[in-house]
């Protein structure tokens, strides 16, 4: 890698920044510009690239991208292994919310939007238990515990059941996981 080498009065550009300006002082290890708004700014040789006065478009590309790829350090490429909680996380989402359910509410009652919530609930239940969907989160909402006591109500009816609130984290307090025990 070549050094870099600049004079007081040099034209030079920050790599990082579109910062532009001249050189004004040099130290040790520090260069000093004056930015073209009359400010004075400290940058290491290796931040700065000289731009030729007689080039009327300044730096080219190609000396940039130069620049860039010497300072640039490779990445290294790195697969993660999954987390044990992805491994075990839910293979199915229901989402209850009425407005997933129907286009409209309108002229429906709150009975009747529970009903269909809890219809849609039990026909994404027995398909889960029909496909061996071993975990299905249903998603209710907080709201006021209605619909979730209706849930409950519903999987307490199912032998092979087991349900509790879902992940907090991802879910919140408004879904519950349902995990089904296989038959032997």
């Amino acid at each position: 890698m070549e050094k870099k080498i600049f004079e007081i009065g040099d034209k030079v550009a920050v790599l990082d920044d579109t910062i532009t300006g001249r050189v004004v002082q040099i130290t040790q290890g520090q260069i000093t510009i004056e930015t073209t708004d009359g400010f004075p700014l400290n940058f290491e040789p290796s931040e700065l690239i000289r731009i030729n006065i007689e080039d009327s478009f300044g730096i080219s590309n190609l000396e940039v991208a130069r620049s860039k790829a010497e300072k640039e350090i490779p990445k290294r490429n790195i697969s993660k292994p999954s987390k044990t909680k992805e491994r075990y996380a839910p293979k199915m989402e229901v989402d209850l919310h009425i407005g997933q359910l129907v286009p409209s509410i309108k002229g429906l009652t709150n009975f009747d939007m529970l009903n269909l919530q809890l219809e849609a609930a039990q026909r994404q239940l027995e398909f889960a238990i029909r496909k061996r969907i071993q975990k299905v989160v249903f998603i209710h909402g907080v709201g006021e515990g209605v619909l979730k006591e209706e849930l409950y109500y519903l999987f307490k009816r199912y032998d092979n059941v087991k349900y509790y609130d879902a992940d907090y984290q991802k879910y919140g307090l408004g879904a519950t996981e349902v995990y089904i025990y296989r038959n032997s």
